[in-house]
């Protein structure tokens, strides 16, 4: 969740529903100040769900909200770090037969003008389309996830 103040103040929250027959020990990317969750009071804030071992590497909220400090747009600066876990490289049980990601991770974005975005490497998730809500004094409507690549984040086509 983050939220932007009328005064312009950014906040941001987030949990983790953690990994099922996870590791003994595993830390996922919600407890890791700027995985999971990162916000500044000047430039905005994002947040993720999904594979949250795919935005430990690269700190991936942190580096959107830096992004969006350099002048990219929310949306811009997600699918730019979405293409960056797609790039890295992986367990071969992470990977699909052609090399791409065989999870799934999406980002929430918000810039303190009240901009934001929703983006997913995968759109359709086990017959489930990623959305993310948007609210405001006029109303909350629920948008959906722009993708990163099509299908599904299985070998199946």
């Amino acid at each position: 969740l983050s939220a932007v103040a009328a005064n312009g103040t950014v906040a941001s929250c987030t949990s983790t529903s953690g990994l099922a027959f996870k590791i003994p020990g595993r830390v996922g990317d919600s407890p890791i100040l700027g995985a999971g969750l990162y916000a500044d009071g000047e430039w905005g804030a994002a947040g993720s769900t999904g594979r949250g071992e795919a935005n430990l590497s690269d700190l991936s909220c942190a580096w959107i909200v830096d992004e969006m400090r350099r002048g990219a747009h929310p949306k811009d600066a997600a699918m730019a770090a979405l293409e960056r876990v797609r790039r890295r490289r992986r367990p071969a049980h992470l990977s699909r037969p052609n090399g791409e990601p065989r999870f799934n991770l999406q980002f929430y974005v918000l810039e303190p003008t009240g901009e934001v975005a929703g983006v997913t490497l995968y759109g359709d998730y086990r017959g489930s389309i990623a959305n993310y809500v948007v609210g405001d004094s006029e109303g909350i409507d629920l948008l959906p996830c722009d993708a990163l690549l099509p299908g599904v984040p299985r070998d199946e086509p």
